[in-house]
């Protein structure tokens, strides 16, 4: 596979594209885009996109006039210290763009967007289908100074990382991680959620009132959050989180803490939604209402091949039901796990076990914890009272926020599946986690 070109890494072959339309703020992010250029070793692709049907219109003499404009432009930037290639293109300028930073293997798109610009009024604009439709990232420039100073050394850059499990959420911590070492970053994750859909997702008891949260599901999102921001920490950037419960659209939230926290920038993924998806898009909601710059990540902006990091398994969830299958899938579950990780042993009953029953269950559990697997931790989980086992397993695994999930299955087919079902089968298409599935051998 190929590697996606990563910005301020040593060595990487990627360049940056500035798109201007030579207003003072086009200008300003242009300088940007030149000193970040400089910064990590690369050219700057310096764009300007005409309308055809302008072009139509006023012919050569509109033609002539954007060279003579993009030439005194680009010589500027190279004041900088920094390789300046001019491009005139012709046609939408989203649409031109992207196809440009796919030829090109762009790494980051810079735009601008002026400070006093309403939020509203870019409603259906350039900036706003660039977001939707570029498949490398996207930072729109709103104030400058921040990222400048930065870039020279002269100070640290606060940056508010959008967090929820999603791939465009890894792809924005991938770049995040990546920004960190062309200099200093401190970070804060921001988790916004609604208590109602949380706790159902997680099999928790919900509030009384419409709107509150109970302690034990912000502990358990408190938990889940620093779990995903945990990359950035492991390599040495400063991360801190906060989780809050919303009400309405989440990238209101967002943008209001990212200014409590007087960030510099603001980094969200996209999923590059359509039609009336977008009406819940968190980054081109973002966009519109931040006064810090915005940096949009898509999904496809994540490191692939050589660049993938390998998943570490520290926390596994195996389920049996005590059978010949299901205890056979516990083993599997203690290889799966990393040294020093947790193995989660779970039973859920249909209904409520005495306390003798229970103890008698644990018993069970224990029995099956293979004697060579002493350097991994293990718990012990009976869950009473399951009518809807798929359900409550599924809830179970994001309760405990498990790397992965060990299932053993009968290996059913035929009739016997469609009469029967299979648990396994059914949580496969509950749970977004890797499910490694035991079969029973061959008779």
């Amino acid at each position: 596979m190929i590697s996606t070109p990563r910005p301020f890494e040593p060595g990487a072959a990627m360049s940056i594209v500035c798109a201007t339309n030579f207003s003072d703020a086009a200008r300003r992010a242009s300088t940007l885009a030149a000193e970040l250029a400089r910064k990590a070793g690369t050219s700057l692709w310096l764009v300007h996109v005409l309308n055809p049907d302008s072009v139509r219109a006023f012919g050569k003499a509109l033609l002539g006039s954007a060279e003579a404009v993009l030439s005194d432009e680009t010589k500027r930037l190279e004041q900088l210290g920094v390789k300046v290639e001019p491009v005139l293109l012709t046609g939408e300028p989203a649409v031109m763009l992207e196809g440009f930073c796919r030829e090109q293997g762009a790494s980051l798109v810079v735009a601008s967007r002026a400070a006093d610009e309403s939020p509203f009024g870019g409603e259906g604009g350039t900036v706003d289908r660039m977001a939707q439709s570029l498949t490398v990232p996207l930072l729109v420039m709103r104030d400058p100074a921040p990222l400048e100073a930065w870039v020279r050394g002269e100070r640290s850059l606060k940056v508010f990382l959008g967090v929820d499990r999603s791939l465009p959420f890894e792809a924005a911590r991938d770049w995040v991680l990546t920004l960190s070492k062309g200099g200093r970053v401190d970070v804060v994750g921001g988790r916004v959620y609604w208590p109602e859909e949380e706790a159902r997702r997680l099999g928790l008891r919900q509030a009384l009132a419409f709107g509150d949260a109970l302690p034990e599901l912000q502990h358990v999102l408190e938990r889940e959050c620093a779990e995903l921001l945990a990359p950035l920490a492991q390599g040495g950037t400063p991360v801190r989180a906060r989780v809050e419960m919303g009400v309405g659209r989440i990238a209101d939230h967002l943008v209001d803490l990212a200014e409590q926290e007087h960030a510099d920038l603001l980094v969200v993924g996209t999923h590059h939604r359509r039609a009336l998806g977008r009406l819940w898009s968190v980054s081109r909601h973002a966009l519109r209402l931040a006064r810090m710059s915005v940096v949009c990540v898509p999904a496809q902006a994540m490191a692939v091949g050589t660049d993938t990091p390998l998943p570490e398994y520290r926390e596994v969830m195996v389920a049996t039901d005590f059978s010949e299958t299901g205890n056979r899938a516990v083993a599997h579950a203690f290889a799966l796990t990393a040294p020093g990780g947790t193995v989660h042993l779970v039973h859920a009953t249909e209904s409520k076990p005495s306390l003798e029953e229970e103890a008698q269950m644990r018993e069970q559990l224990s029995a099956l914890v293979p004697k060579s697997a002493n350097d991994r931790s293990v718990r012990l989980n009976i869950i009473p009272g399951s009518k809807d086992v798929v359900a409550t397993l599924a809830q179970t695994a994001e309760r405990l926020g498990v790397s992965a999930i060990v299932m053993g299955t009968h290996g059913r087919s035929g009739w016997k599946r469609a009469v029967l079902g299979s648990v396994t089968q059914s949580l496969l298409l509950r749970t977004d986690r890797p499910v490694l599935v035991v079969r029973p051998p061959a008779t």
